[in-house]
């Protein structure tokens, strides 16, 4: 099992107080900066838990790695835990996701059981005593039954954050979680039409990228160049990327497909690019699948990459002409965000939250099919000019919605909000 102490896990610390903030000047919203400092002189010294499936791999941890450190330099005790399980939990876990967002699973009540007994064990190892508490995903859901009894004049808050697409899940199983769900104070999705009928409240945070992680800073062209000679990936021609997990909701066979139609007529080049998480036991079989479809092809390059590869995904994102998320089933899509920033066209899925990135002839292009996706990236490979007035106008939109700043701000106000629940005016 992977632990680590969330005070080792994160930069920054409490050293240099206010230097990390400053950073993001000029380069975030000004008006995201000062809410966020006059929020968190209103919260200060206040406890704020983070809990989660996994230490790496996936935007959650992504973001937590970054967001944390940043609320622990404005005065918030912000703690990041991750729960421990094996692998029968996780192979469990992953039925539930698929399941969630529309598969057919088949689940007994024994697997259920186990999946409550793995939290209680869980709760015996985190300390869940914070002013605001919020729990990432279905996996450590049950834990807000272990909820620490508080007087009546605590103003404790207890959030459930699901970053997945639930509009269609599988009946049975919004069921068995929705139990857990409504003994939360609170609801959080990543879109409005992710959102269920629930008796708490609900809202909609969007998720974010962090603009100086090693994923989306600025790269010299020595750095980039050194990547691709790394992964022996030649820049002679165009190349069209996507970055994910592989899974199948991922669509990767779907991109190659894709792929194979636009090389009839444009010479190019395809690098699928992905990276492993603990909570996700898939992965290895579907990337052998990807390997076995893509056959010989000298030009399609398939990559695993170790979770910490932030500086070689910024790398082969910026070296690509057409980034492509062409995603069946998608939570939000963060790498949509990530590729915009860069001032990358892209293509993606019309599913999830990547309609919320991809303004459709503005920011990129949304597409249904293989043949779609290759219909556009050939009308981007033949018009220049298009593809950077497309990319430019993208990263002005990352920069005024999908920053970590912005996202920062939304969970502050989400939880100073609640403390005051039943108040007409709040004032900071």
């Amino acid at each position: 099992m992977y632990k680590r102490d969330s005070r080792r896990a994160c930069p920054g610390g409490n050293g240099g107080r206010r230097r990390l903030i400053k950073q993001y000047s000029g380069i975030s919203p000004k008006s995201d900066l000062l809410l966020i400092q006059r929020l968190c002189k209103k919260l200060e010294g206040k406890s704020f838990l983070h809990v989660n499936s996994t230490r790496e791999g996936g935007g959650v941890a992504e973001i937590l790695y970054r967001m944390i450190p940043l609320l622990k330099e404005l005065g918030i005790d912000a703690r990041w835990e991750v729960i421990e399980g094996d692998a029968k939990f996780f192979d469990f876990t992953k039925k539930t996701h698929n399941a969630l967002q529309g598969n057919t699973e088949k689940f007994t009540r024994d697997m259920w059981d186990y999946y409550y007994e793995i939290n209680k064990k869980n709760r015996r190892k985190i300390d869940l005593k914070a002013d605001a508490v919020l729990i990432h995903d279905p996996q450590p859901a049950p834990l807000v039954e272990y909820r620490p009894k508080t007087g009546k004049k605590s103003k404790n808050v207890w959030m459930w954050r699901c970053h997945i697409d639930i509009s269609r899940p599988m009946p049975s199983v919004w069921s068995n979680l929705k139990k857990y769900v409504i003994q939360y104070d609170t609801a959080i999705f990543s879109v409005s039409k992710f959102a269920k009928s629930l008796p708490i409240d609900e809202f909609i945070v969007t998720p974010s990228i962090d603009p100086l992680s090693d994923k989306n800073r600025d790269l010299t062209e020595n750095e980039i160049n050194e990547v691709s000679e790394k992964f022996s990936i030649p820049r002679d021609k165009p190349i069209i990327l996507q970055v994910s997990r592989f899974d199948r909701f991922k669509d990767p066979i779907g991109v190659i497909n894709a792929y194979k139609i636009v090389k009839k007529y444009n010479d190019c080049r395809l690098v699928l690019a992905g990276s492993s998480a603990t909570d996700d036991p898939e992965g290895e079989a579907i990337l052998n699948e990807v390997k076995e479809y893509a056959g010989a092809d000298e030009d399609i390059h398939i990559l695993m990459m170790p979770p910490d590869y932030h500086k070689e995904i910024n790398a082969l994102q910026r070296m690509s002409d057409i980034i492509l998320q062409k995603s069946i089933k998608e939570g939000f899509g963060l790498t949509v965000s990530e590729a915009m920033w860069k001032e990358k066209p892209v293509i993606g899925g019309a599913v999830g939250g990547i309609p919320w990135q991809i303004v459709h002839g503005v920011t990129g292009f949304l597409v249904y099919s293989p043949e779609g996706a290759a219909f556009r990236i050939r009308q981007l490979l033949n018009n220049h000019e298009m593809a950077l007035r497309l990319g430019k106008q993208a990263k002005e939109y990352v920069r005024n919605n999908f920053l970590l700043t912005r996202q920062i701000r939304d969970y502050l106000s989400l939880w100073y909000s609640s403390m005051h629940r039943g108040e007409n005016v709040i004032e900071l």
